[in-house]
């Protein structure tokens, strides 16, 4: 019997899919983008579902009613519509790109066999799935293994990591970003489950040491302010194969992208992964402040700021908008016409 690694597998498909995407992808039309951006809020300005986090305080006290879409191609032109002004933080969408960080400063077998890159089952705060395999068999997209891979940021002070971090998600955004005060303070206030569980990530190995100060800067990376069309601007890049659009700048190493937008795909919708990936073939990333980023690799980064959750946190308005505007653009990787 020959037994298969299955998430090397998983990757190698990944990495497969996105190289074809770069090479074969076709320039999106200005109308055609427009129309279904604007086709795709007008369906959704209206759409009642859903509430804010309130298990943070400060994100019960973010406006319901913020709806903005943002959408940017690898040559670089921004489309968007609605409120694409106002800041939200960024919250778990932020676990990608400390990810990213952590692979080019240590590879991506740094991720791999330290936590994994597998779907838990579980919520992704869920204590039982660090204890089911103590530690092991995680992914960078939940708390668990996001904590843990903010531990894994090099440097030999807070303030030195905080700052490698911070400008990382600048280099993404292609500007400087600044932390919510308010949402840091409230989220620090109340984070005692994410301290059990780096304590628990530290208790089995995976977080070297300072549990405490990665819950810390961990905390503070979800409290980073951005708009929609920072959050487009850093799925480009993904969908760039790592680099800036806007700025010009390799952000990340394009062999490392493919890791990337596997754990998302597999892990960026919290319970909600596989039911995503089956309707869009789209990477994507939410966080509660309720931002959603998507990639189709080579053929856009997209966006969309809506703060009102459905059960499993992510956003109800973003989700459907998202899910629209790439069936009418063609984005959904998998889809491919057979050749004659």
């Amino acid at each position: 019997m020959v037994f298969l690694n299955l998430p090397k597998i998983a990757m190698a498909v990944a990495a497969g899919i996105f190289a074809v995407a770069l090479q074969a992808a076709e320039p999106l039309g200005k109308a055609e983008v427009e129309s279904a951006l604007n086709a795709a809020y007008a369906k959704y300005k209206t759409l009642q579902e859903g509430a804010n986090a309130d298990y943070i305080p400060a994100l019960a006290k973010v406006d319901p009613d913020i709806y903005g879409i943002a959408l940017v191609t690898p040559d670089g032109k921004i489309y968007t519509t609605g409120d694409v002004k106002s800041e939200v933080s960024i919250q778990s969408i932020s676990k990608v790109f400390t990810m990213a960080l952590v692979m080019e400063e240590s590879g991506p077998g740094s991720i791999y066999d330290n936590m994994g890159v597998d779907a838990t089952g579980q919520v992704f705060n869920s204590i039982v799935a660090v204890e089911q395999y103590k530690g092991a068999e995680m992914n960078p997209l939940v708390n668990a293994g996001a904590i843990t891979a903010t531990s894994m940021v090099k440097g030999s002070s807070r303030e030195e990591i905080w700052e490698k971090i911070l400008q990382y998600y600048n280099d993404f955004a292609g500007r400087e970003l600044s932390v919510n005060k308010e949402v840091f303070d409230s989220e620090a206030a109340t984070n005692q489950r994410n301290q059990a569980i780096a304590q628990l990530m530290y208790a089995y190995g995976h977080i070297k040491d300072n549990p405490a100060r990665a819950t810390d800067i961990y905390t503070e990376q979800c409290s980073v302010n951005v708009n929609a069309k920072d959050l487009a601007v850093m799925a480009v890049t993904l969908a760039n194969g790592g680099r800036n659009p806007l700025t010009g700048k390799q952000v990340m190493k394009n062999e490392n992208v493919a890791e990337v937008l596997a754990v998302m795909a597999t892990a960026g919708l919290y319970d909600d992964s596989g039911k995503w990936l089956y309707h869009t073939g789209l990477p994507a990333k939410s966080g509660v402040g309720g931002g959603i980023i998507a990639v189709s690799p080579g053929r856009f980064g997209i966006a969309v700021i809506s703060p009102p959750l459905d059960p499993a946190g992510n956003s109800v308005r973003a989700q459907k908008a998202i899910a629209d505007i790439s069936n009418a653009l063609g984005g959904n990787p998998y889809e491919v016409t057979p050749a004659r």
